[in-house]
């Protein structure tokens, strides 16, 4: 029956010679990658006009200059990660680049930071997207978090089911989305041109504002850059796309990049024109549809296709996540499970577990994680900082063919991406100081789950290893409950393995009973040796346990293997696993912990 469902849900197994056919071109690329950055368009402009109205509504017009700011600093990363994706055409990003040029402590800060942050993404993305369906429709609201489970568990499934196919279906919202903005901008921007939008509105450019400071100016910049996030995924997921993968990966970067910035430009200055003021119940790309197209149709084609991508948003992390945790399981610093491949060819492992986090993150959160996006912005532009420096730290060690102008747009992004990163800290220290406690935790995780894995190959490698000491033969020791078929099935095989050094064990926890099996036993295997061991506590595991270690003890002076073969029956049906007290399982658990102790279960299979 699970079998059935799975098939239902994941589809057929895919051989790995259809690896090719699971790769991504460009159109269906963009809409997976660029899901998260053109979405923040929704709530990047927005970010900059609430700290403009801290001081007044006539400040709004400094988001022009600081929209341009953003813009230099898309244009720095885009480049940069352009760059990134033909220097390391395998993937990785912001980890690969920092840990090969800055060293192992700043490449697992990178990756640490994108690994949480591409978690923040879907939980994010997917609980915004419901509040955007949820104030449609205000009966919905107590049902925020069922709500966003269920189109997180969606998502999940869609990404199991192979990059392609998800693609294919995430794609068309997306495009919808980008076409809603193109024509809500040219709509927009006509009625500008025809004078259908009074003047009166908005501040004149230039206007001199009292309380403006530049400390207010950077952390406006701060805020607005938010709408950045997301722009890194494309070099994490390189190997997504068809050959030639680099090409591919820096050409959808660049359009990427090229939507972001006419939509991110568009709304703001849609929004400074309009006289947009910020409010708590209604975004500013509500207002401005409502503005230019009034409640019609179009006004909701734009809400609905918001709301749709903001929840498609979380698609990114579940494309870029698993690749970044196979460069990291690779350098054996997360487990090896993230590295392989599931029915469907993707990494599974890594879309369920992030899906499986995502939702924990929504119900710890109720479903109200917009006090967490600071979290999520600088949890992006540290890694921003840290791979502008390791490319500049590249050109300046490597000095290829025209390195010079590529060594000054790292370095604009470098510093600015800095600035970024400081300014959120200062300016919202409440909301992101957990960074200063989880990239140290996670990093020393890091670094123990790598310890253990050389420790485990030191041990594992004959070269390292102690010699093995030579086996002279087996003492077998089989615990029994009483005699039946599932007893008889295991003498037999134990007689196979070793006939004359055999030794059944009874625990008993009353006298009489102890008596009686003996009488049993005698006529049902006298050739057997029984051993009972009176349990007055009613315990079978220390019994049992110390009758071992006195065997292993006689056993190991004459290089005699100790084996213990534990019967065991299966129902027929997996629910009447629950009728039985499964003391074999209780035996088994415990004992795998023993050293030189080899356990074997010997399956009975109920037929009824």
């Amino acid at each position: 029956m699970l079998s059935s469902l799975k098939r239902f849900l994941i589809g057929r197994p895919l051989k790995s010679t259809e690896l090719g056919e699971q790769k991504l071109i460009k159109t269906k690329a963009l809409a997976i990658l660029s899901s998260d950055a053109l979405s923040s368009v929704a709530y990047g402009p927005e970010q900059i006009l609430l700290v403009l109205i801290t001081v007044s509504a006539a400040a709004f017009w400094y988001s022009i200059p600081i929209a341009i700011g953003v813009l230099v600093l898309l244009f720095a990363l885009i480049s940069s990660y352009r760059q990134i994706i033909y220097a390391y055409p395998h993937g990785g990003g912001a980890y690969v680049v920092s840990k090969e040029n800055l060293g192992i402590y700043p490449g697992l800060i990178a990756g640490g930071s994108l690994l949480v942050d591409y978690i923040l993404t879907v939980a994010v993305s997917v609980s915004a997207g419901t509040d955007a369906i949820t104030s449609a429709f205000p009966s919905l609201h107590p049902y925020n978090v069922v709500i966003a489970i269920v189109f997180v568990l969606c998502i999940t499934i869609l990404n199991l089911r192979g990059v392609t196919e998800s693609a294919s279906i995430l794609a068309y919202p997306v495009y919808l989305f980008v076409l809603a903005l193109f024509i809500l901008m040219g709509v927009g921007l006509y009625k500008i041109a025809t004078g259908a939008v009074l003047p009166e509105l908005h501040t004149p450019i230039g206007t001199s504002v009292a309380g403006i400071s530049l400390f207010l100016l950077l952390k406006a910049f701060a805020s607005g850059s938010s709408a950045l996030t997301g722009v890194e995924a494309i070099s994490n997921a390189i190997p997504n796309f068809k050959d030639p993968a680099p090409r591919n990966a820096s050409r959808t970067l660049i359009a990427m990049g090229s939507l972001l910035a006419v939509l991110f430009s568009g709304i703001v200055y849609l929004a400074y024109y309009y006289g947009i003021t910020p409010k708590a119940d209604v975004t500013v790309v509500s207002q401005i549809a409502e503005h230019t197209f009034g409640r019609g149709f179009m006004y909701f084609f734009i809400q609905g296709t918001t709301a749709l991508i903001l929840i498609l948003a979380a698609n990114t992390g579940y494309s870029a996540f698993p690749l970044l945790a196979v460069n990291l399981a690779k350098d054996k610093f997360i487990p090896r499970m993230f590295t392989a491949r599931g029915d469907r060819l993707g990494y599974s492992n890594g879309i369920i577990i992030l899906g499986l986090l995502s939702i924990i993150l929504i119900v710890a959160f109720e479903g109200q994680t917009e006090h967490l996006i600071p979290l999520y912005a600088v949890g992006v532009f540290i890694p921003f900082t840290l791979s502008q420096t390791g490319m500049v730290v590249k050109w300046i060690r490597e000095k290829p063919k025209g390195w010079v102008p590529k060594l000054v747009i790292n370095s604009i992004g470098a510093v600015i991406s800095f600035i970024v990163s400081l300014m959120f800290f200062l300016t919202k220290f409440q909301q992101v100081w957990s960074v200063l406690v989880f990239i140290p935790a996670i990093i020393y995780l890091f670094h123990r789950i790598r310890k253990h894995y050389e420790d485990v190959g030191d041990q594992l490698r004959l070269s390292t290893c102690e010699p093995a000491i030579p086996i002279e033969g087996n003492v077998i020791i089989l615990p029994v409950a009483g005699i039946t078929h599932v007893v008889e099935n295991s003498l037999n095989y134990a007689k196979s393995l070793s006939p004359h050094q055999i030794i059944a064990v009874y625990v008993p926890f009353e006298r009489e009973d102890e008596l009686a099996f003996e009488e049993k036993w005698r006529k049902f295997q006298p050739d057997i040796r029984l051993v009972t061991l009176h349990s007055p506590y009613r315990s079978i595991i220390q019994p049992l346990t110390k009758f071992i270690d006195t065997v292993q003890r006689k056993a190991g002076a004459s290089n005699y293997q100790v084996t213990v073969i534990i019967p065991q029956f299966i129902p027929k049906k997996g629910w009447h696993n629950m009728l039985h007290n499964q003391s074999s399982l209780l035996i088994l658990t415990h004992l795998l912990y023993r050293k030189n102790v080899i356990i074997t279960t010997v399956p009975y299979h109920l037929k009824k």
